[in-house]
């Protein structure tokens, strides 16, 4: 294995775990008052969209084609969801990030049926 090939590799991995912590820490937000079964619960329903892309990644490790589908499905599923009016800078934090590691697990997929 080439050291490109292990670049295409490893890059995907580490910045999809590293996408999921970063949407992990917009479920803080529901730690803002109120009863503390009901801040943990909204918590934890704020941490089901990181839980299912770590689901992903997990599946993604070995197969590499699904983290490209799910990763650029999240993308434009979450242009889709927030329309197209709204600041650059949340399709640059969400959907950008999501793109790339959904590019770097398809060229990693092409990669692996090259060889």
């Amino acid at each position: 294995m080439t050291c490109s090939q292990k670049v295409f590799l490893w890059t995907p991995r580490v910045i999809s775990i590293g996408f999921v912590l970063f949407l992990s820490l917009f479920a803080l937000d529901a730690f803002s008052g109120g009863p503390w079964w009901a801040m943990l619960g909204a918590f934890l329903i704020h941490l089901i969209p990181s839980f299912l892309l770590l689901g992903a990644v997990a599946i993604a490790w070995r197969h590499e084609w699904f983290g490209a589908l799910v990763f650029l499905c999240f993308a434009a599923g979450y242009v889709a969801m927030v329309g197209l009016d709204r600041p650059w800078s949340w399709y640059v934090g969400i959907s950008a990030p999501s793109a790339l590691v959904g590019a770097l697990y398809l060229v990693s997929w092409f990669q692996k049926r090259s060889r």
